[in-house]
């Protein structure tokens, strides 16, 4: 069956589903193999000069219309290097690309140019990095029900979708953006295919469900993360990730104060309703700071 086949056919079954789970949850649910979004709380983002601010994903009741609803940031200390900083949980550093890109909005209505995420993120989630830019962020603890794939990703994700979709419907679990798929073995963006794969469905709040295993899902908590992410747009495929990784591959090598520390994954945060060419996506990697960073005397 051909990709758009396996969408069709994912779509007329999680319409056929649509009365046992809200909406959102049944739209977002196929963003397994594509990817748009519903609601959380706001935490825009405004972007300045690459060594000016920190994004926090603390809420804010204003719409994206109103130039208040752009993020509230905190002061970088004039003589402190962004790219030297460690962001706390949910908060977000502009450290490289496009610094004049934006995301506005609130938690369930971010947008960025022609890209918007609907669906509202797990609480205390940092917010979603603008197509074009480069950002330093920690992630909190989350919890996430999981389904394992090998393969190739791109004609997987429908495979592990369902099992996921089954899990939250089983549990009236909401759905939320993004959904999150890790790589393991994946080198670099020259590489083929990972060795292995997982497909994430994260859950709102902790207290939602307890962690344990579920016929094929696993659900359990992550631990506290920091990433350098970029953001982009465009249908989800490995395609795209190897272009993200090329990006940060190019970062890294220019700012060697920091070394990855974990495998690649990638962020879906939209559904197959929108158009393949609006669609937000993240890709990231986890870092900590170099040896060589940790030892260096400041000036």
């Amino acid at each position: 069956m051909t990709r758009s086949a396996d969408m069709a056919d994912c779509n007329s079954h999680v319409m056929r589903a649509g009365g046992h789970l809200p909406v959102t949850a049944v739209i977002m649910a196929a963003a397994a193999l594509a990817g748009c979004a519903p609601p959380n709380e706001p935490y825009t983002k405004d972007v300045h000069d690459a060594r000016a601010s920190v994004t926090s994903s603390r809420p804010s009741s204003v719409t994206s219309e109103d130039p208040a609803s752009t993020p509230k940031t905190t002061p970088v200390p004039d003589d402190v290097e962004n790219a030297m900083l460690i962001p706390s949980p949910g908060q977000t550093l502009r450290v490289g690309g496009d610094t004049n890109a934006r995301v506005t909005g609130r938690d369930g209505d971010f947008r960025s140019g022609s890209c918007r995420i609907d669906t509202p993120l797990p609480e205390g989630y940092p917010p979603p990095t603008p197509p074009g830019a480069i950002d330093l962020k920690t992630y909190p603890v989350v919890r996430v029900a999981e389904v394992d794939g090998s393969g190739s990703p791109d004609r997987g994700m429908n495979r592990a979708f369902w099992p996921l979709f089954n899990h939250i419907k089983k549990h009236d679990i909401a759905m939320t953006s993004p959904v999150e798929m890790r790589y393991r073995g994946l080198g670099s963006s020259n590489a083929g295919l990972p060795e292995s794969w997982s497909m994430g469905f994260l859950y709102r709040t902790r207290d939602l469900n307890d962690t344990g295993r579920d016929g094929d899902v696993v659900v359990r908590d992550t631990e506290a993360v920091t990433v350098v992410a970029v953001g982009l747009k465009g249908d989800y495929s490995m395609s795209l990730v190897k272009r993200g990784m090329a990006r940060l591959e190019d970062w890294l090598a220019d700012h060697p104060e920091w070394e990855v520390a974990g495998g690649w994954r990638s962020l879906y945060y939209n559904g197959p309703s929108l158009m393949w060419w609006n669609k937000w996506a993240e890709v990231q990697v986890p870092v900590r700071r170099s040896q060589a960073a940790v030892e260096a005397p400041r000036s």
